[in-house]
This record gives structure tokens, sequence and C-alpha cells, in this order.
């Protein structure tokens, strides 16, 4: 759910951030134009130049500096994310915590991931061949409002680490938070515009999209992504995309119910479900499902809704309208609420609702809800639950509960990441990658493939020492028997024979 879905009128100059609890104005920001953007992105091609020149120690220090700084304003930032996005202080100031290991890792772990690689010359065993890692320049970072800090600084922190300048473009809804993060770094950072803003609504996004920039990174909805490569692509930018989620739970016949029960009120309806990767549909064998379903029911009448609690309000008004039209959907298609409902709605605040007897065809189980509820299936037994899981245009998130088994069930399932016996783990862990499949996006954040997606990859051959012209493959100076002569090297190399037996003994002694 991006900033780019929104279209601001002609008249308004600056954009207001409210609180989404009560509805009042927290502050207001520029609305940046397709000229202020151009300017800022000149501006970061010349901080790439000065950074990308420095080691990787000297760029560590000085993200270590802006990490330290974010730190020490911890509470500020918290209090900052709960009145402007409405999660709870006790969710934001995670989710600070989380983007503060994302910077540590990403700072010290660059150097390693990005050293230039030996790899085998093949036939030119006279060359040595190399695979380096080089800053692509200036990184587009356009941000989501449900995790305002947490997501833009899992781009951010390898951008930086990789030698790049940053434009950051936040969510409309959440731009003060953007410009806490990036008044942060320009306190902390010694090169002057190596991360700068742009704030304003869809065509501010747009601009950024489409402006002389190395590469986006965006994180939103299906349908903007699609949106955000389109602008790319009349550069042939090259984009990172991740977007929307359906994702699924599966529960075993030999599944500890209680904690899989546990983990999917969490799964489903933390920061109000507002979550690219929630729990938005559970599959779970008949053998457990009366049990789980009455374990699920139970934990979620226990959530408070109410600001700066369990659940708070959603950050998107809109966002409300849809959630209700999913359960209404579910229910008069046969669906039965064993908590919450259509109606249970004050404001900008769900009851979180949980379904039963829901089936595939209904909105509520192929489209993304982006809220507080959680369809609850039965099936036969896990397998056929992976089947119906992988039947989805998404592939972000996934989670698995069981014991023998489990890590094939996991496996077998289409997403970019998978939770076993646990949820939403895998965002937690900096050395692992982050991204989906699908309609979920493409490319990878966090861990070693996110530091290399904001690298451009070079490969390098280096003669070590002539050959004879008869033998040099990249001569013109061949000999009449040139041809048979590689024939013969073929038949050596790659056919029966000899070769086999040369395969044979290699595989022996890898064994």
């Amino acid at each position: 759910m991006a900033a780019s879905e929104h279209v601001s009128p002609d008249s308004v100059a600056t954009l207001e951030s409210r609180n989404p609890a009560t509805g009042e104005v927290i502050g207001s920001l520029p609305i940046h134009s397709r000229a202020d953007v151009d300017a800022r992105v000149n501006r970061a091609h010349q901080a790439a130049a000065q950074w990308g020149a420095l080691t990787f120690a000297e760029r560590r220090d000085q993200i270590d500096r802006f990490r330290r700084a974010l730190a020490e304003q911890a509470d500020e930032l918290a209090d900052l994310i709960h009145r402007e996005n409405g999660k709870s202080r006790f969710e934001a100031l995670i989710e600070v915590v989380l983007a503060l290991n994302h910077l540590t890792h990403a700072a010290a772990r660059a150097e390693k991931a990005l050293a230039p690689k030996r790899v085998s010359p093949g036939l030119l065993a006279h060359h040595r061949t190399v695979v380096s890692y080089h800053p692509l320049g200036v990184i587009g970072v356009i941000g989501p409002w449900n995790y305002p800090i947490f997501t833009p600084i899992g781009s951010i922190s390898s951008a930086l680490a990789a030698g790049n300048a940053v434009v950051f473009k936040p969510s409309e809804l959440t731009s003060l938070v953007g410009q806490a993060i990036v008044d942060i770094a320009a306190e902390t950072l010694e090169v002057p515009d190596l991360v700068q803003i742009v704030t304003g609504y869809g065509e501010t996004g747009a601009a950024l999209a489409g402006s002389a920039v190395n590469k986006i990174s965006f994180t939103g909805s299906t349908a903007t992504g699609r949106k955000v490569m389109a602008a790319a692509a009349e550069r042939l930018t090259p984009v990172l995309l991740e977007l929307g989620g359906k994702d699924a739970m599966i529960v075993a016949a030999d599944a500890d119910v209680e904690r899989a029960a546990e983990s999917a009120v969490f799964g489903a309806f933390t920061n109000a479900g507002q979550t690219c990767i929630s729990i938005e549909r559970a599959y779970v064998a008949e053998s457990v499902y009366d049990h789980f379903i009455e374990r699920v029911a139970e934990h979620t009448r226990a959530l408070r809704v109410a600001s700066d609690s369990d659940i708070g309000p959603m950050t998107r008004p809109e966002q409300v309208e849809l959630i209700q039209a999913h359960i209404r959907d579910a229910v008069e298609r046969g669906a039965r609420v064993l908590c919450g409902g259509p109606d249970q709605v004050k404001g900008g605040f769900i009851t979180p609702t949980v379904l039963v007897d829901v089936k595939e065809d209904m909105r509520v189980m192929s489209e993304e809800t982006f809220g507080p509820v959680l369809p609850i299936v039965k099936v036969r037994d896990a397998n056929e639950g992976v089947r119906r899981a992988n039947n989805s245009v998404y592939g972000l998130g996934s989670a698995v509960f069981g014991s023998a088994g489990v890590r094939e069930l996991a496996d077998g399932l289409r997403a970019g990441m998978t939770a076993i016996n646990t949820v939403l783990a895998y965002a937690a862990v900096p050395t692992l990658p982050f991204g989906g499949v699908g309609d979920s996006g493409f490319g990878r954040i966090h861990g070693d493939e996110g530091l290399r997606e904001f690298s451009r990859v070079k490969a390098t051959t280096e003669e070590r020492f002539g050959l004879p012209k008869a033998l040099n493959l990249m001569s013109f100076g061949q000999s009449s028997d040139a041809y048979d002569n590689v024939r013969r090297l073929v038949r050596q190399l790659y056919g029966g024979g000899a070769a086999d037996r040369v395969t044979s003994l290699l595989g022996k002694l890898r064994r």
C-alpha cells in the first residue's frame, strides 16, 4: 500500500500528516515537483562519487555513526511512528530496533559480501578470472507507510554500505518519519546530500521513478509496483519491487496447536494486519482443525482494540472500506464469523475478525486484505494445504507448523520466505534475503543478496601468460590442422572414455 496510490489536489502546496487515531494534523511538508526531484538526484550523483570513492571501513564508520544517532533518538522516533502511523509505541520501538539491526549488519558485512572473487577460467587456464562488485550510483527508495522506518532502512542501509547515494520518497501518510530519518542522516554522514528526501503524493513518486537514478527500490502494492516499473522503463532503470502478499500458514496434524494458534493470531493481527507478510490465509489439517479454531478465537477475543494497544487504527482510512467489503463478501457467500465481523468498526479501529467455512473463490482468500482478518480453511492434510496455498498469484512469505516432514512442506511452498513453527521471523534476520515471487515482486533486500542488489556486477579476465599461436584461441594465426586439433580436444574433454574416468574420479574425491 504505497504513497504513489494517492493523487494530490492541484491546489495543495503542502501535504498534511494526520494522526490516524484522532485525525489531528501533526505536521506538514512540501510537495516536491519533478524539477525538485531532478535537482536532488543531480546533487545525489555528486555525493555518490565522493561516497563511492571511500573504503568500506570509512563508510562503515559513518554508517555506524548514523545508526548510533538513530538509537539515541529511538524514543522520539517510536513516538513519532505511533502518532503518524497509529501502531502502538511498543510495536514502533520494535520497528526501530529492527532497523538498527539491519543497519549494523549491512555496514559490517558489506566488505566481505562485495569482495572480488576468483572463479574458474575453464578452457582459458592461462587467465585469471574475477567477479567484482561496484556501486551503482544513486538509488531511489520509495517507502511504505506500514513500516515507515524499518522497510526503507532495509534498502537505505544496503545502498549506503555498497557505496551509493539515496533519494528517499516516503509515503505521504508517514512523511514526518521519513524526514526525521533524513535529518539524522544529514547530521551524521559527512558527505553532503548523501541521503536526501522528496515528499509529496503519487506525482512525486512517479517523478523519482522516472528520474536519472541508477535503480529504484519500491515497496508497496502490486498495482503501484507496475506503474513504478513502467515509469522506470523509460530510462531502462532497473527496479527492485517488494509488493503485496496473501501469505499462507499451514498447520499439520502433528503441529503444536496452541503454539500454532497463538502464532497465527500474532501473524494475522500485528500492526492491525497492515503487514505485507501478514498471515492472510490458514490451512489446517482436519484432525486438529476444531481445536485450532477454538484456540484462535480465544486468543483473538483477548486482544485490546484502542490507540497504543494491541490493535491500533488503520493508518489509511480508505482501507477500512476494503476490509469490510472482503468480510461482507465472505459472509454473504457462506462464511461464518467466529470473532469480529463487518460491522465491528469504530472510526479507523477494526475488531480482529476470524472467518471459517471460507471458500477459495471468496475475495478474502484471493485478494490482499491488508487488515485484521484471518480466514481459516479445513484441509485433509498439510500436503493439501500446500497445494491450495500455492494456488495464488502472490508468493511473499509463508509459515508451516508441524513436526515430521515439516521442512519438506516448507520447501514445497511457492514463496520467497517461509517460517517453520513461527511466523514472520525471517524479516527480523538481517542475514536472510527478503522478497517474493510472482505478483509479490522480485529482487531482494537484506542479507548478502540485498547488498549485491545495489551493486554493479563486473566480470574481468586477465591473461597470466601467453600461449603459442597454434594454441591461442584468441588469435587468427592458427595452423592448417587447427580444426582437427580442436576436434580431438573436444573428444578428450567432453566425450567418453578418459573424460568419463576423470569425471568419476573427481566425483569420488568430492564425496
